[in-house]
């Protein structure tokens, strides 16, 4: 999965934020004294479990369930919302400026792990590699949940109806005649647009990149014809209304993609059993059928992640 999709992120400062605190520790220590009177920087929470997303609207939510559930059972916690793609977001884990993150099986190990054949692999083979590949980075993958979320490809109502389009392989003859719009890693990427031309042999007219991946403006540049195919994802509440047609990935392009917690070691050396069980609880309850719910309610009917994510916890009682 591209990590990089829409939405606004909320509670949390996002890309500018973490980049202004790089820069500004980088700025003073450039400024600072050497040698015993420098005086060392204090974190305004240093005890807090830094809670991240990546930059597109189904991660703000998955994170705030995180966030809310670690806050039930007495953790402090922060919030780093809409960091941005994994180029941002591995970083910033493994320096310690995010703990917690909302991770996808298959996405994360073809990034991490180039050289993994990742559409032939099943869910428990994803995820032992991807705890191997990982764990060297000082990264624990804690247990996945049964949801999953995958790349998928969509085109109008109108674009399917006029070529006669059900599958990707069906994109081939009229490929050539059409715009493909994605974020700007997704030309890259081997489960986006990389792997639509090896796998598939699409080569299209244009690509668009579209900052917020599979969100608001990637819906509304296929629906205003901006684009003819576009990266949406296979939760997306949308989906449901009828005006977007997912395209079936017949010849198998994506892997198994559950949503997985991936947490700092360190975090867990400091918090133990009462931040993992609690992480394994939320992915032991979360379906598939539950993510599209709720990223509808955000994204169709405009209620806010935190209280979206506050009802869902509280009905699977894990709040009161």
């Amino acid at each position: 999965m591209v990590a990089g999709r829409g939405g606004a992120p909320r509670r949390g400062a996002g890309v500018p934020r973490l980049l202004l605190l790089v820069l500004v520790v980088v700025a003073l220590a450039a400024c600072l004294p050497s040698g015993p009177e420098r005086e060392p920087a204090v974190a305004a929470d240093p005890h807090a479990v830094t809670v991240g997303s990546f930059n597109f609207s189904e991660s703000t939510l998955l994170a705030e369930l995180y966030a809310q559930a670690l806050e039930g059972v007495d953790l402090p916690v922060s919030r780093e919302f809409g960091v941005g793609p994994r180029e941002l977001m591995q970083p910033a884990l493994e320096q310690g400026l995010v703990d917690v993150v909302p991770e996808y099986l298959g996405s994360a190990l073809a990034y991490f792990d180039p050289g993994a054949a990742v559409a032939s692999l099943d869910a428990g083979a994803i995820h032992k590699r991807l705890v191997d590949t990982l764990g060297r980075a000082g990264v624990e993958v804690l247990t996945p949940a049964p949801a999953q979320n995958q790349n998928g490809f969509a085109v109008t109502a109108a674009t399917a109806e006029r070529y006669g389009l059900r599958t990707i392989s069906d994109l081939a003859p009229v490929a050539g005649e059409l715009a493909f719009g994605g974020p700007p890693e997704c030309r890259e990427r081997r489960l986006c647009l990389a792997g639509l031309e090896s796998r598939y042999e699409l080569q299209f007219a244009d690509f668009v990149a579209l900052a917020d991946a599979g969100g608001r403006r990637t819906r509304a540049a296929l629906a205003e014809g901006q684009v003819d195919v576009a990266l949406l994802f296979t939760t997306d509440g949308h989906l449901a209304t009828g005006e977007f047609v997912l395209l079936d990935d017949d010849r198998a392009l994506q892997p198994a993609e559950n949503v997985v917690p991936v947490v700092r070691r360190e975090t867990i050396e400091r918090y133990g059993d009462r931040l993992v069980d609690r992480l394994d609880q939320v992915s032991a309850a979360l379906t598939t059928d539950d993510l599209s719910q709720l990223n509808r309610r955000v994204d169709i009917d405009g209620e806010e992640p935190g209280a979206v994510a506050a009802a869902w916890l509280a009905d699977e009682g894990l709040i009161g």
